[in-house]
């Protein structure tokens, strides 16, 4: 049982860690949208562009290393394509991030709901509050998936609430973990 309270701990740490990075990232957000989106499609483009020249440089040093299965200077080509599309790209790279962000939040959802009902079978009240602070994180998920016209100030305001309650979670979840012991 002790096995099974330090995996606990340990993902209710690991939960309440990427809850304070989603704060971070929606504080930003909210501060400056549309330079952190602009910074983050640089960043991925300038990635992309470097991975792909590394890659070309390595496959002509190693001159395909006589490996029939050695793709990197496709891989480099691509890589480059990717990086100049994802530069050239800013304003449906920040579609993109709503998506994934959304579908981060929504599985983050699902996986509290989850924890939930195992809090409920531990028999502890945590469970209701628990229960509730996912479905809002599960709406608040919904909510930046499917609003298309969002601006990024209100997808920060949305990661914000969602990593606060996702917070409080966690210290939920992490305070009744010692019910695991009984």
């Amino acid at each position: 049982m002790e096995y099974i309270s330090k995996i606990f701990k340990k993902t209710g740490v690991y939960s309440l860690v990427s809850s304070i990075i989603f704060a971070i990232l929606g504080l930003i957000l909210i501060i400056n949208p549309e330079g952190t989106v602009k910074v983050i499609s640089l960043i991925l483009g300038f990635m992309f562009i470097l991975i792909g020249i590394y890659k070309t440089i390595n496959y002509f040093v190693n001159r395909g290393g006589y490996d029939l299965y050695n793709y990197d200077l496709a891989f480099g080509i691509i890589a480059i394509v990717l990086g100049i599309i994802t530069i050239i790209y800013i304003k449906e790279i920040s579609a993109l991030l709503r998506i994934l962000i959304g579908l981060w939040i929504i599985y983050s959802s699902v996986i509290r709901f989850s924890l939930s009902l195992k809090l409920k079978v531990l028999g502890t009240d945590a469970w209701k509050y628990s229960l509730i602070l996912s479905i809002i994180m599960l709406i608040c998920g919904l909510y930046v998936l499917f609003s298309s016209n969002i601006i990024v100030v209100v997808i920060g305001i949305v990661i914000l609430v969602y990593a606060i309650l996702d917070i409080i979670e966690s210290l939920i979840f992490i305070s009744n973990i010692k019910d695991l012991e009984k």
